[in-house]
């Protein structure tokens, strides 16, 4: 049976890295910087509205994607499947995706473009959709996937709680189709929540609440909290979902190499770690320097732990990401 295997990655983060102190300064917000370290674990991040630069969310996918490109010697007019995974795209219409393949493939090609919306569970989601158009459609070789985050675009003026998490970035993997070989996509498990819409995201602009003067007067734009979000929530939810995914793929636990956890708080990979009994060793978190990039952070955090040799060829790798709506995702690869 053929195989959708990981043969590259990239990342980008625009500008130079803000620290916590120089955040607070560029935005005028106050939020405790000590306690946002030891308990999110979030120091810097990049943010390309506050460095001055004039890029978005095609910009930061191209970059990465490139990047990714570079990584698997593949020649961007080979892809034939181009998948954005993003809540933040560069226009409600047209796709991200498409805009990528236009930048890569210079026109018109037989590839196929289209992006995935599940807030941050984005990338897992896209990357099980790839794997799978790979598996199944032998005249495909390669498909790119790539995950980013352009939040603070939306982030209104004063809002501590956004300026102080929310950073732009994206991370992109190239998959190919192979016919021989041990490594590759296994399989997925999912979790599905739409009553839950209403915590966190970005409701105007959409044909429900488009964005008028009197919207914009009243502050009802942009990135907008409507209830806390419960802090115990991935800790409840991500366990459980593992431990699905492993049964559905006939895996042992004990298997596993490594784990990557949405990048949002510190504490909470912790304690999910402890949950499943797993050492943090076994997981890499990449929010000290990034911040939280919602739909890129889970192949941003593979980028770095497979640059830094925390993951090799061979390892059997589990990747979990949580989005709001609620969307919850896991798989399992071996890299």
């Amino acid at each position: 049976m053929a195989k959708a295997a990981i043969i590259g990655t990239g990342l980008y983060a625009p500008g130079q890295p803000i620290d916590n102190e120089t955040l607070k300064k560029l935005t005028g917000v106050e939020f405790d910087s000590q306690r946002h370290e030891e308990k999110l674990g979030i120091k810097s991040r990049h943010i390309a509205r506050l460095s001055g630069l004039k890029e978005t969310t095609a910009d930061f996918a191209e970059h990465a994607a490139r990047d990714a490109l570079q990584a698997a010697k593949v020649d961007p007019k080979d892809v034939g499947l181009f998948i954005v995974a993003t809540d933040t795209p560069e226009y409600i219409s047209p796709a991200t995706s498409i805009l990528l393949q236009g930048r890569l493939q210079g026109g018109e090609t037989g590839a196929k473009s289209f992006d995935v919306g599940a807030s941050c569970a984005s990338f897992i989601e896209a990357l099980d959709a790839a794997a799978r158009h790979l598996i199944t459609d032998s005249s495909m070789r390669y498909a790119l996937v790539v995950g980013v985050y352009n939040m603070p675009a939306y982030i209104r003026d004063g809002d501590a709680f956004g300026w102080s998490i929310f950073a732009d970035g994206a991370g992109a993997v190239v998959l190919e189709r192979q016919e021989q070989g041990q490594s590759g996509y296994i399989d997925g498990a999912f979790v599905t929540d739409g009553t839950q819409w209403n915590f966190v995201g970005v409701y105007a602009g959409g044909t429900k609440l488009p964005v008028t003067r009197e919207r914009l007067d009243s502050g009802e734009y942009g990135l907008q909290l409507l209830q806390k979000l419960p802090g115990d929530r991935n800790v409840k939810l991500w366990p459980p979902l593992v431990q699905r995914l492993l049964e559905k793929a006939k895996i042992p636990q004990t298997a596993v190499s490594h784990y990557l956890f949405t990048q949002i708080n510190k504490s909470v990979i912790e304690q999910v770690m402890a949950v499943l009994g797993e050492p943090l060793h076994k997981t890499t978190m990449v929010m000290d320097r990034y911040g939280y990039t919602g739909s890129g952070c889970i192949p941003m955090a593979l980028h770095e732990a497979v640059m830094a040799g925390r993951i090799k060829k061979g390892d059997l790798v589990v990747m979990v990401a949580s989005g709001a709506g609620l969307a919850v995702g896991a798989s399992l690869l071996k890299f």
